[in-house]
């Protein structure tokens, strides 16, 4: 009878019997305590990333990784207000290219400046020199830093409230035609064509009446809320204090009151899909017809 033979001798372990710990295994000069709790490669703590369960080596926790699709993806859906902050944004922007070309202009006193200038509203530019693109740029300009500042309070405030049962795009939509309706309003109703208007408070403006109008057809009395109080103190400012464009207010507000009418319409008396897009689109379009006409 033979015996089988005898089992191969143990490999020794780095460090077994010598009282030294396993060495790292990206930096084999270092010491490593702990290991991959994925993998079981031993690393050091710089080579290791909390997981939700222990600790994962570097290449574990890559390979872990979703990829970049998906995780824009994940990123995109947590930004729940993601046109409000472009706007801000660009709005900001216009401000600091201003404020660099004429530094004077922060304080929003003096004369207007070569930069603030292009961009503002005139109906003499619009006739003489067909720069439409004032409609809309004008609407990103401000004269001095409070003026700014207010403007983006409110944008912040009313986007929180809009955007996300409007959805990105037309938020976007309603944005824009209160936008051109403030332009309109300020061709219509100005009392100086020499004058250069600018300001995001048209289409501020229509977003309060947007969201006052909406929140009239679903049976909330706008008086008992914070926005009923916030949007008479604003008519009441722009038709006592000087300096203010009414045309501006007045127009974005009835633009955006017309969109918001539509778009934020109840659940128990709905509108076609359709006319959510349409009602902004046409109301832009009407808002620059409307500017043809009265400059021409």
């Amino acid at each position: 009878m033979s015996l089988p033979p005898p089992p191969p001798p143990a490999q020794p372990t780095v460090g077994a019997g010598t009282g030294m710990l396993p060495r790292c295994y990206r930096h084999p000069d270092r010491e490593a305590g702990r290991s991959c709790t994925r993998c079981g490669k031993s690393a050091c703590s710089e080579c290791l990333v909390q997981a939700a369960v222990g600790s994962h080596c570097v290449d574990c926790a890559k390979a872990a990784r979703p990829p970049v699709a998906t995780r824009a993806k994940y990123w995109n859906a947590r930004q729940h207000t993601l046109v409000t902050y472009v706007l801000m944004a660009v709005n900001i922007a216009v401000f600091l290219f201003v404020t660099v070309s004429d530094p004077s202009s922060l304080g929003g006193r003096g004369s207007v400046s070569q930069a603030q200038i292009d961009l503002g509203l005139n109906e003499f530019f619009l006739a003489d020199r067909n720069e439409w693109y004032r409609l809309i740029s004008s609407g990103f300009l401000h004269f001095g830093v409070i003026h700014l500042a207010f403007n983006m309070l409110m944008l912040y405030q009313l986007g929180q409230l809009l955007e996300r049962p409007l959805g990105r795009a037309k938020f976007a939509l309603l944005y824009g035609a209160s936008l051109l309706g403030g332009s309109f309003g300020v061709l219509l109703l100005t009392s100086n064509p020499f004058a250069i208007t600018g300001g995001a408070s048209g289409a501020v403006f229509g977003l309060m009446a947007g969201a006052a109008i909406g929140l009239h057809r679903q049976g909330v009395n706008i008086m008992s809320t914070g926005l009923g109080t916030t949007l008479l103190l604003n008519f009441f400012i722009t038709f006592t204090v000087s300096g203010i464009s009414i045309g501006g207010h007045l127009g974005g507000a009835v633009a955006g009151a017309v969109c918001g009418f539509v778009m934020l319409a109840p659940r128990w008396k709905p509108v076609p899909s359709w006319a959510k897009w349409a009602t902004p689109a046409a109301v832009a379009v009407i808002s620059v017809l409307g500017s043809v006409l009265v400059v021409g």
